[in-house]
């Protein structure tokens, strides 16, 4: 962690240590929508697909993303913005598989969407908070100190340039296993592809998180508070 100079005249710096839930806790939380999201659904259509046909499969998953959003509008619950956005992506999905009744076209629009996911994530590159800092809070609650801090701001408009990066290879390497595979090797080697690179992508995410704050002086701590510390 930095240390104040000691020259003259020379501006102090303070160091600031901002705490984190424990490790279980994020895991929890950014597990839920992943969970909600992308993995129940995937595994229902799979599951409905094989025992009941495509209809099923297709109408299975959607009716998974429109129950989960329900009970957290019955709850009064907030709706993740990554549930939003991957049940409105998987209406227009549905349509498309049901009205033509093919799998290649089903699977074919999420390929497109990497596409598509990658440009939201240039556009917003100008915003206040870019679109990937919204998918961020889904995944960890990070302190109001923190998501304020300058720098961090300036993290998320620089990481959205990899995030899209990521959107990008992934789309055109899924779009070649469709058309090469069948329904249950795309959904195994496309699923496995796929969150390969997201565990990357995550993995490159944390160190550059971890290195732009530390350029600051802010350390992060996870678990129990402990006082917080001052330098200068």
């Amino acid at each position: 962690m930095p240390q104040p100079s000691t020259m003259a005249g020379a501006p102090q710096h303070r160091a600031t240590l901002i705490h984190l839930p424990s490790m279980g806790s994020l895991l929890r939380h950014a597990g839920r929508p992943l969970l909600e999201s992308t993995l129940i659904p995937l595994a229902l259509f799979w599951i409905l697909f094989t025992q009941s046909g495509f209809t099923a499969g297709v109408v299975g998953a959607l009716s998974w993303s429109a129950f989960a959003i329900g009970r957290r509008v019955v709850k009064r619950e907030r709706i993740p913005a990554v549930l939003w956005l991957s049940t409105t992506l998987l209406v227009a999905r549905t349509v498309v598989g049901l009205w033509t009744g093919s799998a290649f076209l089903y699977f074919l629009q999420p390929t497109v969407q990497n596409f598509v996911f990658a440009g939201l994530l240039l556009v917003t590159i100008g915003f206040e908070r870019p679109l990937l800092a919204k998918l961020a809070d889904d995944f960890c609650a990070f302190p109001d100190t923190l998501t304020r801090h300058p720098q961090m701001k300036r993290f998320f408009k620089r990481v959205s340039l990899l995030w899209a990066a990521v959107f990008l290879v992934n789309g055109a390497t899924t779009l070649a296993v469709l058309a090469t595979q069948t329904v249950g090797n795309f959904l195994v080697v496309s699923t496995a592809g796929s969150y390969s690179m997201v565990t990357v992508g995550i993995a490159l995410s944390l160190w550059w998180f971890h290195r732009s704050l530390a350029g600051e002086g802010i350390g992060l701590r996870i678990g129990v508070p402990q006082p917080k510390l001052r330098v200068g």
